[in-house]
């Protein structure tokens, strides 16, 4: 796949440059910010797993289900996994 070249003088009306940059400082704001929120649901988990003792994954994935609201379907493809399984490798 080849690489497009761009002629930076493409963008030569200054309105343009300013609306790109302000689109770019927008993105990168929004990215730590979520990088943010990234890092306390991580600390948020390891927290109450060691203080409740119970596994970092199935807070995780009890914290996700919520999220989703599907835990209806986390419980369909959890049965079917269990179905398969045994059928196939016990």
């Amino acid at each position: 796949m080849a690489i497009q070249q761009v002629s930076v003088n493409q963008i030569s009306n200054p309105a343009d440059r300013e609306k790109l940059l302000k689109v770019i400082r927008e993105v990168s704001d929004s990215m730590a910010r979520a990088q943010g929120e990234q890092e306390y649901i991580r600390e948020a988990i390891t927290d109450i797993s060691k203080e409740l003792q119970l596994p970092k994954k199935i807070v995780a994935k009890m914290a996700k289900v919520y999220f989703k609201q599907n835990y209806d379907e986390e419980v369909a493809v959890q049965d079917q996994f269990e179905t398969l399984y045994e059928t196939i490798i016990k």
